[in-house]
């Protein structure tokens, strides 16, 4: 039934897509009616030329593997699963090289945009294995899939699906030369183009803002996290106790940070470290093999979820951030062998 369904969803698609003139055929398919909409909407909000958008568009794949993908994200997984991908020998010993190499860029970031040098490298541990995998999928085509075959995001997707036009003209790149992940996030980092073409920065003096570049994408990771609004020396999450509290009403609140820890300890969830009373707050919790575990969503786990809205991503960064940084304080502390 599951493959009947994808393949009746991969017919529509092909079919909107190049709803054709039958009969003729000298004459282009064209377009289906929302794709020319968008099409109008690029030429006259943007001055793309018509026919040129409208051949690439024409040209592209329709991908199920990506629609499947979208369906079944591993962030999804019990948080124990997922930690289990990215909390791991072979991702910690590539955090420590890479921080080694790219040490001093590192600081220069961490100084200029105050975002912790282990944030920006467990960030780009958990994106792209430290650069190693940036994605092979052809960006127009997954883009594309998802703005015209993914009905349930298919409104963002074709945002993203207009930034990405926009920053491929912005930097002269080929439209069918831009590789990145499934979801359509390129470089580095794995920026969607719209965080690209807004977070960017320029972090070696070259005068491009290239993510597929080490330096760029350091410097691109602090200042996004920067823009919004890392504190820098504040904590990112705080286990609790939770006792016996009933808790529905706290973790529905959301993960934003909503109540100061006075009033969770006033509700019978008591902070296992030292943290502010007044400090704001959200209840967070996940799925480990024992059972529920339950922090405190500081503002700095907030921010870390703008860049992946997934609880486990967050804290699967805060950790992978928090081991680098003491296995680097104890390899300082031991010296040279």
């Amino acid at each position: 039934m599951r493959r009947l369904y994808q393949l009746i969803r991969n017919v529509i698609f092909v079919l909107m897509l190049l709803a054709g003139s039958a009969g003729h055929a000298s004459t282009r398919a064209e377009l289906a009616p929302e794709v020319q909409a968008f099409v109008q909407e690029m030429v006259e909000r943007h001055g793309f030329e018509r026919e040129t958008l409208a051949r690439a568009l024409r040209n592209t794949r329709f991908m199920t593997s990506i629609v499947r993908a979208m369906d079944a994200p591993a962030t999804a997984l019990p948080w124990h699963e997922f930690r289990l991908r990215h909390i791991n020998d072979a991702r910690l010993d590539g955090g420590l090289r890479f921080w080694a190499e790219h040490a001093a860029v590192l600081e220069r970031a961490a100084a200029e945009y105050q975002v912790p040098p282990e944030i920006i490298v467990a960030t780009i541990g958990i994106e792209s294995i430290f650069g190693r995998r940036t994605g092979n999928v052809n960006v127009l085509d997954a883009l594309t899939t998802l703005a015209f075959g993914y009905p349930r995001r298919a409104a963002f997707f074709r945002g993203e699906l207009e930034q990405f036009l926009l920053l491929a003209r912005e930097t002269g790149w080929a439209l069918n030369a831009v590789k990145g992940s499934f979801a359509g996030a390129i470089g580095v980092p794995q920026f969607l183009p719209s965080s690209y073409r807004k977070y960017a920065v320029d972090f070696d003096g070259d005068g491009r803002r290239d993510l597929r570049g080490v330096a760029d994408a350091i410097g691109s990771v602090a200042n996004y996290y920067r823009q919004f609004g890392w504190q820098q020396g504040a904590p990112v999450i705080v286990p609790v106790d939770v006792g016996d509290t009933l808790l529905d009403a706290m973790l529905a609140a959301g993960i934003a940070p909503h109540t100061a820890v006075t009033e969770f300890r006033k509700q019978g969830v008591v902070p296992l470290e030292p943290v502010a009373d007044d400090a704001a707050a959200a209840l967070i919790a996940a799925d480990a093999e024992a059972g529920k575990r339950y922090w405190l969503g500081m503002r700095n786990f907030y921010v870390i979820t703008r860049y992946n809205r997934s609880i486990n991503y967050a804290l699967v960064v805060q950790e992978l951030a928090a081991t680098l940084r003491q296995m680097r304080a104890n390899a300082a502390e031991q010296g040279p062998r």
